[in-house]
Parts: structure tokens; sequence; C-alpha cells
């Protein structure tokens, strides 16, 4: 099977991760030590939390400033309609930012926000 692994800069780890799980995904490793938190989103997706400080030195480059661009939008998949705004409302709870409305397009509904980082997010329903 194929994992995919988002690495994200974060400015703090706990918060980032206490974030995380508010959305109810489950951190299983921690190493606060070392810089990171992984993070189960599903069976087959991780997100690796750094320190700004790791992530640059894995990168060899400045971390994106999230207040004045994005390098991403982290797009998810949810069962229906009802769970993707019930995760945006979750994440707005937990302190992230709303990036609008749902948007409904054919048979894809989609909703954004921005994490505690600043990281743009999606959560979207595909029908049929």
């Amino acid at each position: 099977m194929t994992m995919t692994f988002i690495n994200l800069p974060v400015r703090d780890l706990t918060t980032a991760a206490e974030f995380y799980r508010a959305l109810g995904f489950t951190s299983e490793q921690e190493n606060l030590e070392g810089g990171n938190v992984l993070i189960t989103v599903s069976d087959g997706t991780r997100l690796m939390l750094h320190l700004r400080s790791a992530f640059e030195g894995y990168t060899g480059v400045a971390a994106t400033n999230t207040e004045t661009s994005r390098e991403v939008i982290v797009g998810l998949s949810a069962q229906s309609r009802e769970r993707v705004d019930e995760l945006v409302d979750r994440a707005v709870v937990a302190g992230g930012v709303s990036v609008g409305p749902g948007v409904a397009n054919g048979s894809m509904y989609m909703r954004g926000f921005r994490d505690i980082d600043g990281h743009q997010w999606s959560f979207l329903h595909l029908a049929g």
C-alpha cells in the first residue's frame, strides 16, 4: 500500500498536535525533543509536524510565510457534505479560520480552513 506523508512546519508542536487531535486525528508518535510529531489522518495518510527550524533543516530553505503566501492546499475527502461541515467547524472551534462557506460544484462539495499555523486545508465530498 502506498502511504502519503504531509510535512508541515509549525510554531509549537504541542499546540499543533492538539489542534489536529480536535479534528479527530490521532498521534501515535511524538518526538518533541527531536522537533516533530506524527499524526495519523487515515490508514494511508500521515501528517508530520515539524518545528519550523527542523523543517527548514530538512528543506534547506526558509519555510513559507503563511501570513503572506500559500505553497499548497491540503485536500482530504470526507464521507458526506455534513461530515465536511463538521470537520471544518471542528477546525474553527479549535482555533482555525474558515475560508468561507461550503461550495457545491456539480457532484463535489468543498469547504476550507486555515489551521493555527496558517496552512490552508479543504475537506471535500464527491457524491456518486
